[in-house]
Parts: structure tokens; sequence; C-alpha cells
């Protein structure tokens, strides 16, 4: 037995499989030509940020528009990391908007695929196979330096300016003997496995980004370590590995990964195996003093994605705005194309930003109140107390408590060529519906002040005479304004504008007048609507209220 071999079986003797084995264990894919397939690979720690979001919506989006696969891979070896649930928070966050996995982890303990373990810590005998091989064929070796000469040595190179890291004369053990390292490992010496690379200085390796382009860097010399101590796979290894069994076509990550570039192509290719593409996506930006500067989870609530569940932006919403953050041309594409499915709109990831999307919160409300104003009441009432169960009690008990009430509520003004915008998130619909429920409304009226107390009490007590709730919404109108120009007041805005000392006023100041009685605010939605909602008895109800309110 060469010492290479008898090398690989003093560190991996328990290690039967061969990569071979897994090659059948894991075949290639049985899908159609062109056919994309990502993995969204997080860290369980239970945060899941905005960009995380959109990385695994360009994933999902690439996947689903080939008919191929977006699958969910926990990397969980550094355990220092890891938060309780982490996993079924990262999962909750992507399915809370709508982003589905077709394979992986579905919680701590499920997943599913014909492609697993998808979580890292259950694939150790997986790496270590891989391992085996590079340190039979000499490309890789057991490193026995303790922390104290590591840090010795990254002194020195800062100190000299040199590239830091274990290569050349740094790398003490690149060449250690089998008897070394045999007695070493006897002795209980702690080690770590080092890739044994090949690479060289002066060379340049170049690869095409499918987002940034052609890209030229220097060949990785680096010993990068393989295998940490307890055996468990850096991440540098445990991707190259999982993404070749998982059968990943398209690795789409954050292009602060583009400087381990060289080291991935490297491991891949001596692992004897054929790389994905990369596609490296630029950071969520933000506008901040006349400057930009990365979404940040420490000063941005809205970096977590919790923050978009708690506040109520529906799923469908967000995907809207992700996807004007992901392609250029979504937004024409949506103007012409306002009642599309977004499915149907060709991702290209040709047309993402090199330079990265800049986040606009007040564009993501517009994006927002545009799609929400397009749902049907009764998928506004589904909508909002899903969400209200979670994020707002009060709310849900009143919305459940009468559900074709409320559902009349959303239906005002729905369905109309111009539709109104006046909710954006979940959360501005307690405010929204307020007067509608004695619950929520303080009973407070914003009465303008261009008509005295007297003049709205005499429209208020004409109006709760000729009020009549079976009135067509054709015949509402002409009603108030018959009893706006008997109290005085012009028929029309145009006709007091010209002569405003003929009049007390115009019809819009009368039915301004009985919109503040009824609802406590000066803008509201259609008035006829609101008064059928609430119904005769309430109405006058509250035309009695605002008139004792005015007389004292």
């Amino acid at each position: 037995m060469d010492s290479n071999k008898q090398m690989a079986e003093l560190l991996f003797g328990n290690i039967t499989k061969t990569p071979e084995d897994y090659e059948q264990a894991y075949p290639k894919r049985n899908l159609e030509e062109g056919a994309v397939v990502t993995r969204f690979a997080p860290s369980p720690t239970g945060f899941l940020h905005f960009g995380g979001l959109f990385a695994a919506f360009i994933e999902k989006t690439a996947a689903k528009t080939t008919n191929g696969v977006f699958y969910l891979r926990i990397e969980d070896t550094d355990k220092k990391r890891e938060v309780e649930n982490g996993v079924s928070l990262i999962v909750k966050g992507l399915n809370d908007f709508g982003i589905e996995i077709d394979e992986g982890m579905l919680s701590e303990t499920e997943e599913k695929g014909a492609y697993g373990p998808y979580m890292q810590s259950k694939r150790t005998e997986i790496y270590q196979s891989y391992v085996k091989s590079l340190v039979e064929k000499g490309l890789a070796y057991p490193c026995f330096m303790t922390e104290d000469e590591l840090a010795s040595i990254r002194e020195r190179q800062e100190s000299e300016k040199v590239l830091p890291g274990i290569y050349g004369e740094f790398a003490k053990y690149r060449d250690i003997s089998f008897e070394e390292a045999e007695k070493r490992i006897k002795n209980g010496d702690e080690y770590v496995v080092r890739l044994k690379s090949p690479g060289k200085a002066e060379n340049r390796i170049k690869f095409k980004d499918v987002i940034k382009g052609e890209i030229e860097m220097p060949e990785n010399i680096l010993d990068v370590v393989l295998l940490k101590k307890d055996g468990t796979p850096t991440y540098h290894f445990a991707h190259v590995v999982d993404d070749h069994l998982m059968r990943t076509t398209h690795v789409i990550r954050g292009d602060e990964w583009i400087s381990s570039v060289p080291i991935h192509l490297q491991l891949f290719y001596l692992c004897g195996l054929r790389p994905p593409k990369y596609a490296h996506i630029s950071p969520i930006m933000k506008e901040e003093n006349g400057g930009k500067r990365k979404l940040s989870k420490r000063k941005d609530p809205e970096a977590a994605v919790s923050y978009y569940s708690e506040v109520g932006y529906p799923k469908g919403a967000i995907w809207e705005y992700l996807m004007t953050l992901a392609n250029s041309n979504y937004e024409d594409w949506r103007l012409a194309n306002p009642n599309e499915d977004i499915d149907n709109f060709k991702f290209a990831f040709k047309k993402m930003s090199k330079a990265g999307a800049l986040f606009d919160i007040v564009k993501l409300s517009d994006v927002s109140k545009n799609y929400i104003c397009k749902l049907s009441a009764e998928e506004v009432y589904d909508l909002v107390t899903d969400w209200a169960q979670e994020n707002n009690e009060k709310l849900y008990k009143l919305l459940v408590d009468d559900e074709e009430y409320a559902k009349a509520i959303f239906a005002i003004e729905r369905g109309n060529a111009k539709p109104r915008k006046d909710i954006a998130t979940w959360s501005d619909v307690e405010n929204y519906v307020s007067y509608f429920y004695s619950e929520l409304w303080d009973g407070q009226r914003d009465f303008a002040d261009n008509l005295s107390n007297e003049d709205m009490i005499e429209i208020l007590e004409l109006y709760r005479e000729v009020y009549d709730e079976n009135d067509a919404a054709e015949d509402w109108f002409p009603r108030v304004r018959d009893m706006a120009v008997s109290l005085g007041y012009a028929k029309a805005p145009k006709e007091y504008k010209k002569n405003p000392d003929d009049f007390k006023g115009h019809v819009g100041d009368v039915a301004g007048v009985i919109r503040v009685a009824a609802t406590g605010r000066r803008n509201t939605p259609d008035l006829y609507e609101i008064l059928q909602v609430l119904g005769k008895d309430e109405v006058i109800k509250r035309l009695d209220e605002a008139i004792d309110s005015l007389r004292s």
C-alpha cells in the first residue's frame, strides 16, 4: 500500500463507501433540457434577512420558470451559531411569503426529497468519503498546527504584508509522513484535514458569472481546511460535495462569496466534479444621507423578514416588489399587463442589477397598495383575518363575529375602474375600518371650519328627515343636492365659485358635513356605500350624536 493510501486509511479507516458509491446513490436528475436546480442554504440562526428572502425568491423563480427544482438545505456545521427552532423559523419565513420548496427541510426533523439528508450535520460520512479520496490522491493531508502556531503565522504575514493563510512555507505539515501522522494521532494530538493546493501564485482563472459576466482572479494557492477537528466540513468543502450530489445547476448567493470562487472551482476540479454555474447577487442597498449602504439587521427593522409578516404586507405584494428589484424590465411588463399572473413574466439573470438593487419602503408600500386594491372583498377579508389572528386579537374578533358586515366594508369602492388605495398593509386595516365599529371608533368628528355650528346642525336635522336607506346610488346624491339648494347652498362647486356671495357654500360642503357626522372623517371612500353598510339605525344614531355634540 502506498503512503497516501496508508494515510487515508489512518485518517478514515471507518469510511468504507467511495465517491463512486455516492454517485450511484444520487443519480442525475430526470429533468427536461434547461431545467434549473437551485438551493437556499442558510445556517439555522433563525434570522431570515431581507437579502436572504431576495436570494430565495431569485432561486425559486429561476427553478420555477424552467420547470426545475428549488430545495432548502440547512448548513448547520457551525453549532455555535444555531438557535432553537432555527430551521422552523426559516421555513416559516419562506412560507409566509409564498416561497415553497420542492425538496429539503420542512422542520428540525422532517424533510422531503430523494437527495437528502438536507442537513449538513447528517452528511458527515459523505464528506469524509470525498476527503479520503483526496488524501489517497495526495491532494489532502492532516495538519496538527496549534492555535498558537496559527496566530504566530498570522502576525508574521501581517507584518510582512503577504497573503494571509496556510500555503507554501507556512504549510508546516504539507509533506508530513505517514509515520509522523500515525505517532501524533496515537498521542491524541488534534488535527484538521487541509487541501494540498496545486495552485500557483502566478496563475489566474476565469469564470463566467451568470449575473456579473466574465470574472478573472488569481488561482487559489491556499491549503484551506476541508474538515475541522471534529470531522465536520468547512463551508467551502461541504457546498462542493452537496451541490454536486444534489445536482445543483446554479449556485445563487451573495457577492461576498466571489472571493471564494477560486477555492471552490479548484475543489470541484480536484474532486473530478463539474462545477455549477455561479450567480452572485449584489447586496440590497438603502439610501442614507445622500449615499448608499447595505441594508443592515442592526440599523433597519425592515432587514428582518419577520417585520413584513408583523406589519402585514401580503405575500403577493412582496413578490411584486421583489420582482421589481430582480429584473429591471418588470415594471414596464406589469404596466403593460396589469392583470397578468406574475408567473407569466419571463425572469432573466441578465436583467439583474450588477450594482445592487435599492430598497425603498415607500415604493414597497405603493406596490402593496396597487396589489391590495385589485383583490376582491373576500380575498381581503381572508388575508386580513389570517394576519389579525396572529397580530391583532381585537380586530380579528370583530371581523369574524360578523363576516358579512366586514366583507361589505371591504367591498366599498372595490372592483371599480379606479379602486381606492387606502390599505398598504394589514396593520392599516384597523384604522381604515375603525368608524364602522363602536369598539374601535373614538366618536371624535373632524368638522371643517367653513360653516358655523348652527349651519351644520341645520344640514344634519334636515338630512335626518329626508334620508332614505332605500335610495339607489343614482338617487342619493340628487336628494342631497336638492336639500342643499333648499338651504341656500350652490348645487355645484363651479356655481359657488362664480358667485360666492350668493350662497352659504356648495353641495360638497353639505355632503362633507354628513360625511363627518357619520364617520368622523373628512376624507373617506364613497359616502353612499358607507351609509348603506352602516344601516339606517346606526346612521340616524350618528346624526343625532353629531347634532348633540355641535349644540354643546
